[in-house]
């Protein structure tokens, strides 16, 4: 027996070669693998099961016997062989053929280490019979791929010695990549903040043989943050279930215009799980928040200072959505909880802090339009003695605004559109100065502070559509409307005592518009006439066109 799968890319071969594999020829061109497939990323290329043709060699032997002997053509030779496997295929589809696998045999890797391949294919070792060594080989080939340390993989079932019937012998053969080193580098906008960012990353990929990824990347933006980083990825980690990675960080950020801080700070943090649903991450960073222009107000001013941050932050994510940035059906909920203070520290913050993000596509059955639903929710609160009567952390405090679709963002209540970053929400004056208090009454009113909230609420809905022109349509550029509606409030540093669900939701911001998507393979561009529904004193809303670049 031979089953050979291997990736899209390769080349496939000359349609008039044959295989014979056990005494069975079949002509590649003309073989019925695409049935079996699936459209996977992998394919059959060849396939002998003898007990599996046995009967069926018998039975067209015997009425080969009885009737008389005619020349065979190529094109008769072709049709009995294409029967032949048919039969085969349609046996695997309908039939469990008993089978288990014998011995992994691993070829190519001059660095990588055969442990590493081995805990990926650890699945075929378990099938027990060949629909199920189909399935895991092809898991095991995505796994692989998976590792970013392979240019290609192939995976080939053959038949076992001959002294154990009804045994296969798994053969893995990869190819290392050729060029270990990769980089990238791009110009990203953030319309919300009116700010620009020039990132860069470069890769060293599987150094030592672990399959390990180590990189470093640098973030510097015009106007806001500047992040410099280093890590290393490992998709095991001797025992461990799950991949893991460490890094370290200096990251410095400008709030400069909406809250008269500056943040710094360094540190590492260590990925502890990572699956399709679950992530778990410690962090520890020593945070300094500063005030250049000593114009910040009284809350900002208390948070002035050194901070350490140590914290646990476990994420769970469902995303049953046909398309992250389109989607027209399908759900996606993520909940993300971090608990900091861990580390027992004097200057070490202590707080919870929960988000909830609920998405839901509706599709309408013309023009592939569809209804997007999403509720955001969160709250902060400080933990120890007396942790209502101590103000929530500045930095880690919820803020609403930005232009930032709701659609793709599964960040926690931060959107709002029509409204600019850390535009909706409790403020405060800055600090008067010598040169304000010299100032006259005509003046410009001082400047004020965001200063976030404890508790936030965020809803939205969506309705999108094709547009009626062709030229669109192939595209992908489609319109849509829109309506959202927030809300945050301060909860700590006893600002409960104020606090009532109807007072909370009577004081909802909201706002309605209408927009053009354009999307492409790396982010969504949005352009959109956003207006004011309600707002209130200190809010930043303006109604007018906005534009807004969103990624999954």
């Amino acid at each position: 027996m031979a089953v050979t799968l291997e990736e899209h890319q390769q080349e496939p071969p000359p349609p008039t070669r044959t295989t014979p594999i056990s005494g069975i020829e079949d002509d590649d061109s003309h073989r019925p693998e695409d049935e079996h497939n699936n459209g996977g990323s992998n394919h059959i290329d060849a396939v002998d099961f003898d007990n599996g043709v046995e009967d069926t060699e018998e039975e067209e032997d015997e009425d080969e016997d009885d009737e008389e002997v005619v020349p065979e053509t190529a094109e008769s030779k072709l049709r009995a062989q294409r029967d032949k496997m048919e039969n085969l295929f349609r046996r695997m589809r309908t039939e469990k053929v008993t089978l288990r696998v014998h011995d992994v045999v691993i070829k190519g890797n001059a660095k990588t280490k055969e442990s590493v391949i081995e805990a990926e294919v650890e699945a075929l070792k378990k099938a027990s019979n060949l629909q199920e060594i189909l399935q895991a080989s092809s898991v095991a080939n995505a796994r692989l791929q998976g590792l970013q340390v392979f240019d290609s993989v192939n995976i080939t079932l053959d038949a076992g010695p001959p002294e154990l019937p009804g045994t296969a012998n798994v053969i893995i053969e990869v190819s290392e990549t050729k060029n270990p080193v990769t980089g990238e580098i791009g110009i990203f906008t953030r319309p919300e903040a009116r700010s620009w960012n020039l990132e860069g990353s470069l890769k060293l990929k599987n150094p030592f043989g672990y399959a390990d990824i180590w990189d470093g990347s640098l973030v510097y933006g015009w106007d806001q943050a500047t992040e410099v980083s280093a890590g290393v990825a490992l998709p095991r980690f001797r025992r461990w279930p799950s991949p893991v990675s460490a890094r370290v960080s200096m990251l410095s950020k400008d709030w400069l215009k909406f809250s008269s801080y500056e943040e710094g700070s360094s540190g590492f943090s260590f990925g502890l799980l990572s699956t399709p649903n679950h992530e778990l991450n410690y962090s520890m960073m020593w945070r300094t928040l500063t005030d250049p222009t000593q114009m910040a107000s009284r809350d900002v001013r208390r948070h002035l200072g050194h901070s350490l941050l140590s914290s646990l932050k476990y994420t769970f994510k469902v995303d049953r959505r046909d398309s992250p940035l389109r989607p027209t059906r399908g759900y996606c909920f993520l909940s993300s909880t971090q608990v900091a203070g861990i580390f027992p520290d004097d200057r070490s913050v202590r707080f919870l802090r929960q988000e909830f993000d609920f998405r839901f596509a509706l599709p309408l059955g013309f023009y592939r339009a569809a209804l997007n639903f999403g509720v955001s929710a969160g709250f902060l609160l400080p933990w120890g003695r007396s942790f209502l009567s101590e103000p929530s952390p500045l930095p880690d405090r919820f803020f609403m605004g930005g232009q930032s679709s709701p659609i793709c963002s599964l960040g926690g209540p931060s959107f709002l559109l029509g409204f600019q970053c850390r535009g909706v929400g409790p403020t405060e004056s800055q600090r008067a100065t010598k040169d304000n208090l010299e100032g006259t009454a005509s003046e410009t009113v001082p400047k004020r502070d965001a200063l976030g909230g404890d508790l936030a609420l965020t809803a939205f809905a969506d309705l999108s559509f094709d547009l009626p022109l062709r030229l669109f349509q192939d595209a992908g550029i489609h319109a849509h409307a829109f309506a959202c509606a927030g809300n945050l409030s301060k909860l700590s540093d006893n600002e409960y005592h104020d606090f009532s669900i109807p007072k909370f939701l009577q004081s909802f911001r909201s706002s309605a518009g209408v927009g053009i998507i354009v999307p492409t393979k790396l982010f969504r561009m949005e352009v959109n006439y956003c207006y004011i529904l309600r707002q209130f004193d200190h809010d930043q809303g303006r109604t007018g066109i906005k534009f807004s670049f969103s990624s999954a």
